[in-house]
């Protein structure tokens, strides 16, 4: 690859001119350009990128934008554009991969844009004990494990292994937990679990269960079924009742697996059906994760577009985004056709390493596949736009209650959470237009001694600070739309006057600031409000803003609570050797080892930390002198 970009912008030796824009600065790159394949971006006088575009042959794609006829966005566009950079490229698909990695990490402001940073679900069985597990699992798929997915959410997942667990009694509990059992679990109590841990199976006859649920999970449902039938009927028939009702509850449990999954296509074994619905400006895709034939849950996405996109441009993007950082199944069954679907096909197979399949059914069950999609898309729609009219009406609400200029785009609300000091720890929560933004929510660890035990005020000092310091570093210019329109502080007159003093440091007073304050008997529906140098007052008990301060309030609460937890059940297993420098897993363990404890290592002398294995003269002195100076 190679990337050029040509400053076109005139000087003068008297007085700066305004920076050139529009079709002449585009023409001038014409000079310059070859017929090769890239990548072309389009960017304004602040150097803020406008576009990310693919070409076949560069040259022809930039000519297109120097003729007139386009629509008012794209001109609108051409007439901001001040610079345009380019990345040649070997091949056109090369090129189409390149643009949506771009398009994720830039963010341009008139491409089609996917914002979506979620990884998806799979069941893992485990192959590193004598008796496997049967567990949810996020991340990278490697070790000696089975994974069966992606699921689209962990509800689809944890519905699945609830019913295999009634179907095929596999242990969930940790290999720790599985070591130290004397007697069986409450799992075991409610046959759910076969009882491996005391011995209550053998480990050929759990390894035909597991066996059996990954057959399952492989798409093999009706023969196993048929296999417990046939069991079921010989065990009645040798009138073993009680053995003929168990395998009863377990055809049963996968029978309620494959009702849950709702759709169960027979002529379809991988594939992800995906349907678009576009409405006044708005777009949703619908994506069914099918997978052995089975149905593994689907997901809605709210893409960025504008009214003048077709459905063939969103779904070409959402396509080239969505699979950017994601598995690609073998096919994909789409509710519209795409402009380059050869091409998409070519680039998700050099991926997935395997041939990639894109399909617009015209008939059969596919299509009825496709059709439900779009319903859900247009469904899901239809109550994101009920929603957001609802929330513009609340920010609008916002605005009137704190004399605000305009409804809030963006409100950051700050709450602490400790015990009596210890462990304490700050959150931020963001609500915007379309609800709770947690992609945006941020945690603040307060080291000891960062504060005083305890000092609510100087904690929102402590958090106010890092958080405006950063924001100043990262964003001072305010152009990424991550500055705050309001700031809601849990607390009343004390903490909205510590912020106000962090803010002033920071020469930072134009953002509004309200504290929360629960009020008279610390009931909800008495909240009073304090803003810097007023008196306190109140909203009416039954006002729909007071409600949405509330869930924001809690929110708030709810997720520094949940961090201080996190923070306060590290910190109990916490093991010093751990913040020692020089001592990893191996030699950690070999410490424990010879010693029996942390605490006995800290109590060893130096010529006894020389003799364990592994440990240097040097580290030794290291371990030693650490536990000296503490």
């Amino acid at each position: 690859m190679s990337e050029t970009m040509n400053d076109i912008s005139a000087e003068s030796p008297d007085q700066p001119e305004p920076p050139r824009t529009g079709y002449g600065v585009i023409q001038a790159y014409l000079k310059t350009l070859d017929s090769s394949p890239g990548v072309y971006r389009m960017l304004d006088h602040e150097s803020r990128v406008l576009y990310v575009g693919k070409a076949r042959n560069l040259r022809a794609r930039v000519s297109n934008y120097t003729r007139p006829g386009h629509t008012q966005r794209i001109e609108t566009m051409i007439s901001q554009t001040s610079r345009m950079m380019f990345l040649t490229t070997r091949t056109e698909t090369e090129a189409l991969l390149l643009e949506q990695n771009l398009i994720k990490q830039l963010k341009p402001k008139y491409n089609v844009l996917l914002r979506d940073d979620k990884s998806f679900p799979y069941i893992m069985v485990s192959k590193n004990h004598a008796f496997p597990q049967l567990k949810k699992h996020r991340g990278a798929r490697k070790g000696k494990a089975s994974f069966f997915g992606p699921f689209a959410s962990a509800g689809a997942v944890n519905r699945t292994l609830n019913q295999l667990q009634k179907a095929f009694l596999l242990r969930n509990c940790t290999d720790t937990m599985f070591e130290n059992r004397t007697r069986p679990c409450l799992q075991y109590q409610i046959k759910r679990c076969s009882g491996p841990c005391v011995g209550k199976i053998s480990q050929a006859d759990y390894a035909d269960s597991v066996r059996d649920a990954e057959r399952f999970l492989a798409g093999r449902s009706t023969k196993i079924q048929e296999e417990l039938g046939a069991e079921m009927q010989a065990a009645s028939e040798a009138m073993e009742y009680e053995r003929a009702a168990a395998l009863r509850d377990r055809i049963k449990a996968l029978t309620q697996v494959q009702s849950a999954q709702g759709i169960n296509p027979r002529g379809v074994s991988e594939a992800d059906i995906i349907g678009l619905h576009l409405e006044n400006g708005l777009a949703c895709v619908q994506v069914f994760f099918i997978r052995a034939n089975q149905n593994w849950g689907n997901q809605d996405f709210y893409p960025r577009v504008a009214e003048d996109m077709s459905a063939a441009e969103v779904m070409e993007a959402f396509i080239g985004q969505f699979y950017d950082n994601k598995d690609v199944p073998r096919q994909l069954i789409l509710s519209d056709d795409i402009e380059n679907a050869d091409l998409m096909a070519v680039a998700l197979s050099e991926k997935a390493r395997r041939k990639v399949e894109i399909v617009v059914p015209q008939r059969g069950e596919k299509t009825e596949l496709v059709a439900s999609a779009v319903r859900n898309a247009r469904e899901s729609l239809a109550r994101r736009m009920s929603e957001s009219a609802t929330q513009a009406k609340l920010l609008r609400g916002i605005a009137d209650a704190f004399g605000l200029e305009a409804p809030p785009n963006r409100i950051e609300v700050y709450d602490n959470s400790h015990i009596q000091g210890t462990n304490a720890v700050g959150g931020m929560i963001v609500m915007g237009p379309e609800g709770f933004m947690k992609n945006a929510y941020r945690k603040f660890n307060i080291k000891d001694g960062e504060v005083i035990a305890g000092d609510d005020f100087g904690m929102m000092k402590a958090v106010l600070n890092r958080r405006f310091s950063r924001l100043l570093k990262e964003d001072p210019d305010r152009q990424k739309g991550m500055w705050p329109d309001l700031l809601l502080i849990d607390g009343g007159a004390g903490q909205v006057s510590a912020v106000a003093e962090i803010m002033e440091e920071h020469g930072v007073q134009d953002i509004p600031m309200v504290g929360v304050a629960k009020g008279v008997d610390r009931d909800h529906g008495k909240e009073e409000f304090y803003r810097p140098g007023e008196n306190a007052f109140a909203l009416q008990r039954n006002d729909p803003v007071l409600y949405f301060i509330q869930r924001m309030r809690d929110e708030a609460h709810r997720f520094a609570i949940g961090t201080h937890r996190a923070k306060r059940a590290k910190s109990l297993v916490a093991n010093p050797l751990d913040d020692i420098p020089g001592v990893g897993a191996r030699r950690k363990k070999a410490l424990l080892t010879h010693f029996g404890s942390a605490k006995a290592v800290s109590r060893a002398n130096l010529s006894d930390l020389k003799a364990v294995d592994g440990v240097s003269d040097a580290l030794a002195e290291t371990i030693y002198n650490y536990f000296q100076v503490r």
